[in-house]
């Protein structure tokens, strides 16, 4: 699936397997060029893992208050804020986001997919259910 829309992120691809879930990524570098912001990105015990394509606006704003809450950050980029905000805010993540986004993150623990768009739709999001 993810080389149908190569031509969406020319710099990188990833894929993340784990049971029934599969996270396919193509990477278009604006914010952080380094290995650090590739993805499916995961946070730190590996339990949280993201696709993620747009732009999150306040991405700042919400990493300062994350670091405040004393979660750790490996790179600089917004899908990174992403991965932090649901483990401290959950499904009221995209409440506090503004920005152009869709994406993917599923919660190994919960064993539990977690889609999001936003408000207006601007980014795509596909899955698939099914064999």
């Amino acid at each position: 699936m993810t080389e149908v829309i190569a031509h969406r992120g020319p710099d990188g691809s990833g894929l993340h397997v784990d049971g029934p879930v599969a996270l396919g990524h193509r990477r278009l570098s604006i914010i952080d060029l380094s290995t650090a912001g590739a993805q499916p990105m995961t946070n730190e015990d590996g339990t949280v893992w993201i696709t993620f394509n747009g732009e999150i606006y306040n991405f700042l704003d919400l990493r300062a208050e994350l670091e405040a809450r004393g979660h750790a950050f490996r790179s600089h980029c917004d899908t990174e804020v992403l991965v932090h905000g649901y483990e401290e805010w959950g499904e009221a993540l995209p409440e506090r986001l503004c920005g152009m986004f869709a994406f993917a993150i599923w919660d190994a623990r919960r064993r539990r997919l977690f889609l999001a768009r936003d408000r207006l739709g601007k980014k795509p999001l596909y899955y698939h259910l099914g064999d």
